[in-house]
């Protein structure tokens, strides 16, 4: 069994930096040492753990299949770690530390969302303590938050997983658009006459809402799936598509004159957004994370 040492956690930390940043050369500024360096560390850590992580070369960095095993550890490891630490310091000093906070894509636009006050309630504590926050779908963040790599992630979340426990926020409203050249751009279709002819649209719906776009729209299958919601929205501008898109979003290519709203009375579509954490959680900061969502919400 493989004992870990104080110098075992500090190559750990720059097999962290290497993968996060996506290379030896990328990770010099964050670790702040050479390339050289850098290279003789993680050579270390592969003799430690008698595996080789990474390929590196000319053909550029690549994490072995043992080496994505070894980084999802390292990230557990590093997250019990900040947890431990974030515990310890709130014994000493009360309001301390840094809540790691997953959100989904694309958010900040809405007005509707609390996490701009909240996080500036929750900075107001005091210089001793911080945000890290993490951009992912839904069930990566939900994922991250079960295996502690994050305290909480607010979204839409529309599976639950057992062993998290979710708080109700708010609404965001997404209604179904075109480009403004697009055939669709001026109809007026109602009824049967427009599920008649949107059998034949094509449509790009984003993974996670796959089935609800398609179920309101009535037709069986999507032209084209999107990972997040920037991609969907390049789909729609270029490909001629139509795909459902958060109002708040949509309005900066709406006033551009690129994109319009259409069927809005028939094509519409509510998604809920929760925050997500562990169910009974013992970080102290999460507690007062909470507590200051919970405030923000409920205020007029």
């Amino acid at each position: 069994m493989i004992q870990i040492q104080d110098l075992d956690l500090k190559l750990l930390r720059v097999f962290d930096a290497v993968v996060r940043c996506g290379g030896f050369s990328a990770a010099q500024a964050e670790l702040d040492v050479g390339q050289p360096t850098i290279s003789a560390q993680i050579g270390q850590l592969e003799v430690r753990l008698g595996v080789r992580l990474c390929e590196r070369g000319r053909a550029g960095f690549r994490l072995t299949e043992q080496g994505r095993g070894a980084h999802e550890a390292t990230q557990r490891l590093l997250a019990a770690i900040d947890v431990f630490r974030s515990e310890a310091e709130t014994i000493r000093k009360a309001s301390s530390g840094t809540l790691n906070v997953g959100v989904i894509d694309n958010t900040v636009t809405d007005g509707e969302s609390p996490l701009l006050r909240v996080v500036d309630k929750f900075l107001s504590r005091g210089p001793h303590v911080n945000l890290r926050f993490q951009i992912g779908p839904p069930s990566d963040l939900q994922q991250q938050v079960l295996d502690g790599r994050l305290h909480l992630a607010i979204g839409h979340f529309p599976f639950g997983v057992p062993g998290l426990v979710s708080r109700p926020l708010y609404e965001e409203i997404h209604g179904l658009f075109c480009h403004t050249r697009h055939p669709y751009a001026k109809a007026t279709w109602r009824g049967h006459q427009l599920k008649t002819q949107l059998q034949s649209a094509r449509v790009v719906a984003r993974g996670y809402l796959r089935r609800r776009d398609l179920e309101l729209l009535g037709v069986p299958s999507a032209t084209s799936v999107a990972d997040n919601l920037e991609a969907q929205v390049i789909v729609i501008l270029a490909a001629g598509m139509i795909g459902f898109l958060p109002l708040h979003y949509a309005e900066h290519w709406v006033k551009q004159g690129q994109l319009v709203r259409i069927f809005p009375s028939q094509m519409e579509l509510t998604s809920k957004f929760t925050a997500v954490a562990r169910r009974a959680s013992p970080v102290p900061l999460l507690r007062d994370f909470l507590d200051d969502l919970e405030t923000v919400v409920h205020s007029p």
